[in-house]
């Protein structure tokens, strides 16, 4: 057995292990009923000691598991049949942000301002996404997450919303308020036409990708919210719902996601 051979057998082992359900002492809120909800991972090089680390923002984990999920951290590997495992096994999934997709990805040459995630990363989850969104299963898609599917999709972006857009909203590491329609999901999940969040990025949805509907705006015209034309639930935000401080806004988005997965087993 070759070294790779050993490596996937391992982490097949680990993911199979980690998607079992718990008896014995586990507390109630562990019951095997509840979905299995895969969060994506940071891929984080350190340069000066030669390795690299998976990494999740906790709040992303809290939210999950406090609407009833159970949240399952999927590492960047790009085998085959771990992606195809994580897509059969998983009942949901959240894409969470990150730095900046390749521009060459949907056709252009980058900006100055443009911070290219890791190939690791990006790799898987060219993958992992359209696999997922071929089975319909309920997505969540996070900042990074929202423009990830929009370019796989075979949408672009903008690039650097302050030297393209304007500085007219500040969408980095702010609140700010985005004006939803009514007649969408995303309106009926909030219970409101307009909400106020929070955000952290620099880039938008420009082309619109196939298979997707615009169902919010900022002010200045920026897309903040994206919803799945076909197939099960599929919402897409450019805020951070989990980074919040109204808890009740928080809830509605991730429970949204956690009820779909319900009512899909």
């Amino acid at each position: 057995m070759t070294l790779k051979e050993q490596t996937t057998k391992k982490i097949l082992v680990w993911l199979w292990l980690a998607m079992l359900p718990t008896y014995g002492g586990c507390k109630s809120t562990c019951a095997p009923s509840r979905p299995l909800i895969g969060i994506t991972s940071v891929y984080k090089v350190d340069d000066v000691n030669e390795s690299a680390s998976t990494l999740v923002n906790f709040a992303y984990i809290r939210a999950v598991a406090e609407n009833g999920g159970v949240p399952v951290v999927l590492p960047t590997i790009c085998d085959e049949e771990i992606l195809q495992r994580y897509v059969e096994k998983l009942d949901g999934l959240v894409l969470v942000g990150g730095a900046d997709i390749p521009p060459a990805a949907y056709g252009q040459k980058p900006h100055e301002t443009v911070k290219v995630l890791p190939i690791q990363r990006y790799n898987f989850e060219r993958k992992l996404i359209p696999l997922w969104l071929a089975t319909g299963k309920p997505i969540l898609g996070i900042c990074l997450g929202m423009q990830f599917t929009n370019v796989v999709s075979g949408g672009t972006l903008i690039q650097d919303i302050p030297s393209q857009v304007g500085t007219k909203v500040a969408h980095r590491r702010k609140y700010h308020r985005v004006r939803i329609e009514p007649s969408s999901s995303l309106a009926e999940i909030l219970g409101a036409e307009e909400a106020l969040v929070y955000s952290i990025h620099h880039q938008a949805v420009d082309k619109l990708g196939k298979g997707l509907k615009v169902v919010a705006y900022a002010e200045d015209g920026v897309i903040e919210a994206l919803e799945r034309v076909d197939g099960g639930f599929g919402l897409f935000v450019q805020w951070h719902p989990e980074l919040t401080d109204d808890t009740e806004h928080r809830n509605a988005i991730y429970g949204a996601l956690v009820r779909a997965c319900v009512v899909q087993k």
